[in-house]
């Protein structure tokens, strides 16, 4: 290993123990001298191994999550902040790091707002349509967020890194929960607690704003190559963008000719389908389907019309633990070893989501001798099925 390797793991093994002493509950502002000169020539990949080192040394990643919060300050001001690279228009990173510019430009409209009500409590009333217009632009913010987490997290998980993206999900879920409980206040005409709920959502919102542009920006541009880029953008349309849509740069011309699909027949145990018929019948249904097999790997999802939660081509062959936030984690593994263990055939919930009423059942896949081959999910918007009464025997369009 080299002087600068060697050097390196030992900025990251001191690190690494500054971290556990913030868990011990040693004052973080007894460490800032300390980190400050430990990151001052730290590099990105180096928070990333670090994140993922304490949770593969049995840290939760939930704690490593709470940690976050005491120590970012601490790397906010020691982490050096590289040049923004050039990247050309429609670049995932570089639509990420647009959308976090205009993001900050609506947070500081909303501490301007805060800053009036902490003095002028009054003023409540008066600032509340404006408030509400905020937050619902502010709520474009989730789109950001899930395309980091259904795009980019798979492409990094398949080259190893973990440990961040599960840290940044469970942060993600935080500020989901502030916006949420702000909105809640408002309607409510709750001032103190929209004050704290809009507090912690724009602290929270800025934070993690800055870990990607120090951290996750960086780590991505170093690992991943141009053809792992390209299966990031694939798929970010779908989902949408956050104030703005992404110029594309201009793309080459291919020469290349579409292959046709394969016209035979796939014989099934009740009659035969070509693979455009098969795909068809599966786009069509009312429902959505995701399919994980029995080494827990996404293999095939439902590219219906109205889906009610996001997916792309990236989540193939993701494991089905990391298809989920850190604190859905323990209940999903629940249900795939109770299905291994054939304890269970099936389980199912029921949630409202913007107004609509969402079920989802989870049912086990095994073949004819009786063996564990998987997990089928079905998901259904059954708000409208909810709502029927009576009976209707004839045609009525």
């Amino acid at each position: 290993m080299s002087g600068f390797d060697d050097e390196r793991q030992r900025r990251k093994q001191r690190l690494k123990e500054m971290i556990r002493r913030l868990h011990a509950g040693e004052a973080p502002e007894e460490l800032k001298g300390e980190f400050r000169e430990l990151l001052a020539q730290a590099d990105a990949s180096v928070v990333a191994e670090l994140e993922q080192e304490l949770i593969a040394e049995g840290l939760p990643a939930a704690e490593v999550q709470r940690l976050c919060d005491v120590h970012a300050a601490l790397f906010e001001e020691g982490l050096s902040r590289a040049p923004e690279p050039e990247l050309p228009p429609g670049h995932p990173a570089r639509t990420l790091l647009t959308e976090n510019r205009l993001l900050r430009a609506r947070l500081a409209r909303l501490r301007e707002l805060t800053n009036v009500l902490d003095e002028l409590p009054g003023a409540f009333e008066a600032k509340k349509t404006e408030l509400v217009a905020l937050f619902d632009d502010l709520a474009q913010l989730e789109r950001h967020y899930l395309r980091k987490e259904n795009q980019l997290f798979p492409v990094l998980e398949r080259r190893g890194i973990r440990g961040p993206t599960q840290v940044m999900w469970g942060i993600h879920d935080e500020i989901r929960g502030h916006l949420k409980a702000a909105r809640s206040a408002l309607e409510s005409a709750d001032l103190q607690g929209f004050l704290a709920a809009a507090k912690a959502f724009a602290e929270k919102a800025e934070a993690m704003a800055v870990k990607e542009e120090r951290v996750l920006v960086p780590m991505s541009l170093e690992t991943l190559s141009a053809a792992e880029w390209a299966e990031v953008k694939a798929g970010e349309a779908e989902i949408g963008y956050a104030w703005h849509t992404p110029v594309e740069s201009p793309k080459p011309k291919e020469g290349k000719v579409e292959e046709k699909p394969d016209g035979r027949a796939l014989n099934l145990s009740t009659g035969a389908l070509t693979p455009e018929q098969l795909d068809l019948l599966l786009t069509h249904l009312p429902v959505d389907l995701t399919f994980v097999d029995e080494k827990d790997e996404v293999r095939y999802y439902s590219a219906g019309r109205e889906r009610i939660f996001p997916r792309s081509p990236a989540v193939i062959g993701r494991r089905v633990q990391n298809c989920h936030p850190p604190d859905s984690v323990e209940v999903v593994e629940r249900i795939v070893a109770s299905f291994k263990s054939g304890e269970k055939d099936s389980a199912e919930f029921w949630l409202n989501i913007g107004g609509r009423l969402v079920y989802i059942r989870y049912f086990a896949v095994r073949d004819a001798a009786g063996a564990y081959r998987g997990v089928l999910e079905v998901s259904q918007d059954v708000t409208a099925i909810r709502a029927l009464e009576g009976e209707r025997r004839l045609l009525d369009w």
